[in-house]
């Protein structure tokens, strides 16, 4: 199901930092599946879940060994908390 209006981003101070980390590969396969995120939350590559043990956050892949977390914010905005290694990302999630 595409959105009819496209999603905004919001970065979070934590993400852009994260973002900043990865090689250039990982980032560029990241962008895309932001690109995904923004026109349909639930595009089967991104794979998303909500994250146990969370009222609001949700996970998805950025490829087979990353992933990034993020929550639904005010009208069309997608907040990006963190983005790295699958394990280490989901662990920062649940405790910010």
């Amino acid at each position: 199901m595409k959105w009819k209006k496209p999603l905004r981003l919001k970065r979070t101070e934590r993400f852009k930092k994260n973002d900043l980390e990865l090689d250039e590969r990982t980032r560029e396969k990241l962008k895309k599946q932001l690109r995904h995120l923004m026109s349909d939350p639930r595009h089967p590559s991104l794979q998303v879940k909500k994250i146990k043990g969370t009222r609001s956050i949700f996970e998805a892949w950025v490829n087979d060994f990353y992933r990034f977390t993020f929550e639904f914010g005010e009208g069309h905005e997608i907040i990006l908390r963190v983005v790295g290694p699958h394990n280490s990302a989901l662990k920062l999630s649940e405790l910010s």
